[in-house]
């Protein structure tokens, strides 16, 4: 297995069955991701970014082709794989210690001898999560339950949640998107150190030009709905570490941004259009 097909996508379909007959979602999906990479999936509503995700992330098998990571098939979710939702997904009467220590566990704990693990001891396990909480700054939050912290800790805790559990791919569905403007922000600027230091290989549903350009190695713009496709994909050529504030006015990321911008707005916008 080769490090820059990581992830390899070939020749995938997914077509649902519907009260109304057969809607086919994806056609004709051919990707590799190397290891390390960060790579945006973008496009209109109803282009299948989440359906794509889903499929990597094992809750959904495809149509036709196949999905590998690491030269294994997937076939069903694994730990190496982990997903951070849109909507946090806590348990409210949990504090953020116990949110995060129950993945943790299932991993490293009871669902370790699932594997033929050996399971660690709940000294470990406890010092896993603390280390996650400390990797998106909420030691301070960890005793606190969800409803007493702000939107963008919730989704913190849903990213340490997904992060202590040490996934080789971090999957992520619009994970700010519910949030305003100066928190997502953050989270994104924080999101760009901790991918620094962990190294994960991450692909992240978006609807937002700029959080594409700012986070990703690669953007893969999807094409409308339905028998939606792979239209194009931008190689991001912007060294890191990234500062929102240098780049505002950096050549290279407005011509990134006004490519997706182009992509979305003028040739997609035509076949919506024409449909």
């Amino acid at each position: 297995m080769s490090d820059s097909k990581y992830i390899r996508i070939e020749g995938v379909a997914q077509t649902f069955k519907t009260k109304k007959g057969l809607f086919p979602a994806l056609r004709d999906i051919d990707l590799t991701i190397a290891k390390g990479e960060f790579v945006a999936l973008i496009g209109h509503s109803g282009c299948g970014k989440s359906t794509l995700l889903n499929l990597i992330a094992g809750l959904t098998s495809p149509t036709q082709g196949v999905l590998l990571c690491a030269g294994r098939e997937i076939a069903g979710p694994g730990p190496e794989r982990a997903v951070v939702f849109q909507n946090h997904s806590l348990l409210p009467w949990l504090t953020c210690f116990d949110n995060v220590y129950l993945g943790v566990e299932r991993v490293f704990g009871s669902g370790a001898r699932s594997t033929g693990q050996k399971a660690e001891s709940k000294a470990q396990l406890t010092e896993r999560t603390h280390a996650a909480l400390a990797l998106v700054g909420l030691t301070h939050a960890a005793q606190k339950r969800p409803g007493e912290i702000s939107g963008g800790m919730k989704q913190r805790v849903g990213i340490a949640r997904a992060l202590a559990m040490e996934p080789k791919v971090l999957l992520m569905d619009e994970p700010f998107g519910a949030l305003d403007a100066l928190t997502r922000a953050k989270l994104q600027d924080e999101l760009l150190e901790i991918v620094a230091r962990t190294q994960s290989t991450v692909v992240m549903v978006t609807h937002d030009v700029d959080e594409a350009v700012l986070l990703s190695d690669k953007i893969v713009m999807m094409t409308n709905g339905p028998a939606a496709t792979i239209g194009e994909v931008l190689t991001v050529d912007l060294p890191r570490p990234r500062h929102r504030v240098e780049l505002a006015e950096d050549p290279a990321y407005l011509h990134c941004r006004k490519a997706v911008i182009d992509f979305l707005y003028t040739r997609q916008a035509h076949v919506e259009k024409a449909a």
